[in-house]
């Protein structure tokens, strides 16, 4: 069974044919899905698709694009939409300082808060990191010594620094439709050494096609183009690299019932 952890189901991308396009990710063998929350007030949507289908799960969170209109998400918050029986993540959250679309120091806060909610819940934290290497790497290196929290880093595009010092906390990690990509050369240096029990795939849809759909809306039914990269990176059979990262993902996402 293939898995996309990271799928982004609410999107208006997908407004037309959301439908045929959970039909098309069965298709291709996709079993289970995992559809992200951006913002807390997209929660109901986010949690409507999870409820309707039982291979689609949820997480609750506010993107760091979007922290600046969550400024005062709190843990507690967090927490109590987290009770919903669906949510099986913390996240989407974290630091985005290419495009700061919200001011650092917002990222920041509400990232914190996300980590209290994740520590407190024992939901793994769903991390999106963009240019910020340093500061994510001081704010989980403090945090993880205040109290360990379960920890994914989604779509893994960082440095191999924050991906060792994140390793050594425990930390998953995500491999996208970016590991396709023929100027990833870094990216996937990267993934040869990440640990082997600890990865997991996504699409990240409606963004991020892998090749030879780049250019084309994502979807989670091109997750075999990501899976089969990730198994030439790694030197894996297909089989193997299945076996693996659904091992990883039941490991990490442990709300979920393993099948």
């Amino acid at each position: 069974m293939l898995i996309d952890s990271h799928v982004n189901l609410h999107s208006p991308q997908f407004a037309e044919d959301q439908a045929a396009v959970i039909d098309r990710a069965r298709a291709a063998g996709v079993g289970m899905m995992v559809t992200i929350c951006d913002r807390t007030d997209n929660f109901g949507q986010v949690a409507a698709i999870a409820d309707a289908h039982a291979d689609i799960w949820c997480t609750v969170g506010t993107h760091p694009h979007e922290a600046k209109d969550d400024q005062n998400l709190t843990a507690a918050r967090l927490v109590t939409l987290a009770a919903h029986p669906r949510v099986v993540g913390i996240g989407e959250t974290g630091l985005d300082f290419f495009y700061d679309l919200s001011p650092r120091e917002v990222q920041a806060r509400v990232f914190a808060a996300h980590i209290e909610a994740a520590r407190d819940t024992g939901l793994p934290l769903v991390v999106h990191s963009r240019d910020a290497d340093d500061v994510m790497t001081q704010m989980l290196e403090e945090a993880h010594a205040k109290g360990p929290f379960k920890l994914l880093l989604h779509c893994y595009t960082s440095g191999p620094e924050l991906a060792r010092r994140a390793a050594a906390l425990g930390a998953f990690f995500s491999v996208s439709g970016i590991a396709t990509f023929k100027a990833a050369e870094d990216v996937r240096t990267v993934i040869a050494d990440m640990p082997a029990d600890r990865i997991i795939v996504e699409t990240d849809c409606p963004y991020l096609a892998p090749v030879p759909m780049r250019g084309r809306r994502n979807e989670p039914a091109y997750l075999p183009h990501v899976l089969a990269k990730l198994a030439e990176v790694r030197g894996w059979s297909l089989a193997d690299a299945e076996a693996y990262t659904q091992d990883a993902f039941f490991n990490l996402f442990d709300r979920i019932p393993r099948l």
